[in-house]
C-alpha cells in the first residue's frame, strides 16, 4: 500500500483570511484544553491555608486534585474514593500511623466503581490491623516510593488466623491482607517501595473482581515473616465460594528484591508465590515473573501452588502459561506440605497431592545457586527449561512426579554437564538433559 502526500495548503473554502485561521485555532485550542488540576496541602497545624487532616483534604478534594503532604505523623485511615494525587515530602518524615484502624491508606472502587487515576507516593505507612495500603476494584492506580512497614497487627501467630477483616477479603483470613494489597484491580503499578516487617509483603489476589495487567516492579520486599514476599493468589470470590474465581491474569513481577521473607512460620513464604487453592475454578495465568532477586525465603524462590488436594473430582485450577525468566534466586528454603520438595529449592512447580497439570510454563534464563534443588517439578505434564545456570553443586533438576521435563540447554556449572564431579545433577525419571550448555549463560 503507498502513502500519497501533498505539499498543497489545503483550500479556505470559507473565503476567511489566514488570520481568521489563526484565531480560531487559538480559541479551539483555548476550549479543549484539560482544565489544570487543583492543588491542596496539609501539615499537621493546619496552617498556610492548608488542611490539619490528609482525611479532610481528600473529603474536600475535587477530582485531580493533587494534595501535598508536610512532613509530620498522621494518625489516620485515609479512604480515597476520587482520582487524585497524594504526595508525601518523603517517607523518612511523612509518617501514616494507622494504628489501631484498619488500613494506612485505603483506595475504595468497591463503593465507588470505575474509580481509576490514584497516585500514592511519599510515605510511610505502618502499624495498621491490616494492610498499610489496599487497592480494591480500582484501575491505573500508582503506589510508588513509599515505605509500608510493620502492618497486619491483627494476625495471631499462635492461631494463624486474623480478626475482623473486611468481609470481601474472602483470602486473607491467615495474613491480614500483607502489607500492600493490590485486589481486583488492574493497570496498576506497585514501584520502587519498601515493604517490610509486615505478615506478608504484596499480595496481588482476585477476590472481587479480575487481578490483570498490573505491574510489580523495583520494590525492596524483606523480613516479612509469616507470608511469601510477592505473592499471586487467586482465591474464592467474595460471592460465594463454589462461584469460578474472578483470576490473576497477566501481570508482570519484575526487577524486585525478595528476601528473607516467610521464616517465622514453617512453609509460610516463598521469595514469589503463584498460588490456585484446588477448587477446580481457580486461575492464576498469563504472568511474569522476570529479572528478581529472590534470596533466603522461607519457602523456594519461587512456588507454583495448584493444590487439590481431596477434591479429586473436580477440573484442575488454571496454573498454565506463566513466564518464569532471568531470575537471580539463592538460598531459599524448602516447600512443605502437599507441595513438598526434597530440600532447600530454587523454583518449585508443584501440583500437590491431587496432581492437577500445569502446562505452558517456560523457565529460561534463570541463574540458580546454593539450593539443594535448583528446580523440583511434581506435575502430570511435560514441563520445559532451557537457558539456565544450574549451580547449585548437588541436584539441578528434579522430577518428583509423574510428568516428563526436557531440560535440554542448561549450563549445569561444569564443561562436562550432568554427572560429572562438581555439575549439577539430575533426579527422578523422565528427564531429558543432552544436549546441555558447556558455558554459563551470560
Amino acid at each position: 500500500m503507498s502513502i500519497i502526500t501533498s505539499s498543497k495548503r489545503p483550500s479556505n473554502h470559507s473565503g476567511l483570511s489566514p488570520l481568521h485561521y489563526l484565531a480560531g485555532t487559538v480559541l479551539l485550542a483555548a476550549i479543549c484544553h484539560p482544565a489544570i488540576a487543583s492543588a491542596s496541602c496539609v501539615n499537621p497545624s493546619g496552617r498556610a491555608g492548608c488542611y490539619s487532616t490528609i482525611v479532610a483534604a481528600v473529603a474536600a478534594a475535587s477530582p485531580g486534585t493533587t494534595i501535598h503532604v508536610a512532613p509530620g505523623t498522621y494518625k489516620e485511615d485515609v479512604v480515597i474514593g476520587k482520582e487524585l494525587s497524594l504526595i508525601g515530602a518523603d517517607p523518612a518524615s511523612t509518617i501514616i500511623d494507622a494504628a489501631g484502624l484498619s488500613n494506612g491508606i485505603f483506595i475504595d472502587g468497591i463503593d465507588n466503581p470505575g474509580l481509576s487515576n490514584v497516585l500514592i507516593s511519599g510515605f510511610t505507612v505502618e502499624d495498621a490491623n491490616f494492610e498499610g495500603i489496599l487497592v480494591a476494584n480500582a484501575s491505573s492506580v500508582t503506589i510508588r516510593g513509599n515505605h509500608v512497614l510493620n502492618n497486619d497487627t491483627s494476625l495471631d501467630v499462635t492461631t494463624d488466623a486474623c480478626n475482623g477483616p473486611a468481609a470481601f477479603e474472602t483470602g486473607e483470613t491467615f495474613d491480614c491482607g500483607e502489607g500492600i494489597h493490590l485486589l481486583g484491580a488492574e493497570y496498576s503499578t506497585v514501584a520502587d517501595n519498601v515493604v517490610e516487617n509486615n505478615s506478608g509483603g504484596i499480595l496481588l489476589s482476585d477476590d472481587t473482581a479480575e487481578n490483570h495487567d498490573n505491574l510489580i516492579t523495583g520494590n525492596f520486599v524483606k523480613n516479612n515473616a509469616y507470608a511469601c514476599g510477592i505473592v499471586l493468589a487467586s482465591h474464592a470470590p467474595a460471592v460465594g465460594s463454589t462461584a469460578a474465581h474472578n483470576g490473576i491474569v497477566h501481570n508482570t513481577i519484575s526487577h524486585n528484591t525478595s528476601t528473607q521473607n516467610g521464616f517465622q512460620l514453617p512453609g509460610a513464604g516463598a521469595g514469589v508465590g503463584i498460588f490456585t487453592d484446588g477448587s477446580g475454578v481457580g486461575t492464576n495465568t498469563g504472568n511474569i515473573i522476570v529479572d528478581n532477586e529472590l534470596t533466603d525465603n522461607g519457602l523456594p524462590g519461587i512456588a507454583f501452588h495448584s493444590h487439590v488436594g481431596p477434591n479429586f473430582h473436580l477440573p484442575p485450577d488454571n496454573l498454565n502459561d506463566n513466564i518464569i525468566i532471568g531470575n537471580r534466586i539463592s538460598g531459599n528454603g524448602a516447600d512443605t506440605g502437599d507441595t513438598a520438595t526434597p530440600g532447600p529449592t530454587g523454583i518449585n512447580l508443584n501440583s500437590g497431592a491431587g496432581g492437577s497439570p500445569i502446562t505452558g510454563t517456560v523457565i529460561s534464563g534463570n541463574v540458580i545457586d546454593h539450593e539443594t534443588d535448583d528446580v523440583a517439578i511434581n506435575t502430570p505434564a511435560e514441563v520445559n527449561l532451557h537457558f539456565n545456570n544450574l549451580l547449585g553443586g548437588q541436584t539441578g533438576v528434579a522430577n518428583i512426579g509423574s510428568g516428563t521435563i526436557n531440560a535440554t540447554n542448561n549450563y549445569w556449572g561444569c564443561f562436562n554437564g550432568p554427572g560429572s564431579r562438581s555439575c549439577s545433577g539430575v533426579s527422578g525419571t523422565g528427564i531429558v538433559f543432552i544436549p546441555f550448555l558447556r558455558i554459563p549463560i551470560p
